[in-house]
């Protein structure tokens, strides 16, 4: 228990992540007002879209009007997913402000979800990142399937390692550590960051939990322990991976909230305005969001 930060970090992943994967295609407008309320509601960073080809996430084909639509607020960092050069001009056009690359540390699914081999992937992340470093962009690399791939099963450690380090070697500020289809355990989680403590500066880890067998925050308490203070998460508990069968949505912003303020861990969020953005996308989507707070709260 000594070892919990004072303060942890949020990246809010629900107006890219959390909407990728639903059918009901919400107008750019009310992303935007949407988006607009999340900055109402002490969230420091937030992850606007994906700048990928329309055809692959018809949700996010309104990137562009959405990122230079949305009312910026000061102290709120704006990223996105970038795949690949052309996805970068669009978003440097939008000016956003953090750059995500993305990847898999098990080949099947990068083939899957890229359409190409990890050797193949690595050259174009290296002239995405270096081309957003050097255009005064922060960068974050996202690392799919840390904890198992629905294709291959386990991934060692050895191979998640490979690729966060020649992330790293490229000029990524910070890597987010992904639990994909949501199977890891709160053990082997910790005998994870055992390893990883002793590789990295744990101020450059973030972990991206999914809630596919309820295993999100019990994961999330025991990287407390670690010294993790970063977590990616979604409104709600929206969310899951296109390429990942089975994989439903990611922990709750509004769940993690309730339980880091239970324990005294401050986030600088306030839980009744993201609760009450919450409702909004509720409305926009017209179905419960699968949160344990919303039911709660659907219920009163």
């Amino acid at each position: 228990m000594m070892n919990w930060p004072e303060k942890v970090t949020i990246k809010e992943v629900g107006p890219r992540d959390g909407l990728q994967n639903e059918k009901v295609i919400i107008p750019a407008q009310s992303k935007m007002e949407w988006i607009d309320q999340l900055s109402d509601t002490g969230l420091s960073y937030i992850e606007v879209t994906s700048f990928v080809h329309p055809k692959w996430i018809p949700q996010l084909s309104d990137a562009v009007l959405v990122a230079k639509g949305i009312k910026r607020k000061p102290g709120i960092t704006y990223g996105a997913l970038v795949p690949n050069q052309r996805g970068l001009e669009s978003a440097l056009d939008a000016n956003i402000d953090d750059i995500s690359v993305f990847m898999s540390s098990s080949e099947t699914h990068n083939l899957k979800n890229i359409n190409k081999s990890i050797s193949d992937t690595f050259p174009i992340l290296k002239d995405v990142i270096r081309t957003a470093a050097n255009s005064g962009k922060s960068v974050r690399g996202y690392v799919s399937t840390v904890f198992g791939c629905p294709y291959e099963g386990e991934v060692s450690t050895d191979q998640v390692f490979r690729v966060c380090d020649q992330l790293f070697e490229y000029g990524i500020d910070e890597v987010s550590l992904g639990d994909t289809i949501g199977v890891a355990s709160p053990r082997q989680v910790a005998l994870f960051l055992e390893q990883a403590v002793k590789r990295y500066d744990m101020s450059q880890i973030a972990l991206h939990f999914h809630d596919t067998r309820g295993m999100a925050l019990a994961n999330i308490l025991e990287s407390l322990n670690y010294g993790i203070d970063t977590f990616d998460s979604s409104l709600g508990g929206l969310g899951g991976c296109p390429y990942a069968p089975g994989a439903s949505g990611n922990v709750a912003t509004d769940d993690l909230v309730h339980m880091l303020h239970k324990m005294g861990i401050d986030t600088g969020i306030n839980p009744k305005k993201l609760l009450k953005a919450a409702a909004m996308v509720q409305s926009f989507l017209e179905k419960p969001l699968p949160s344990h707070q919303m039911a709660v709260n659907n219920a009163q």
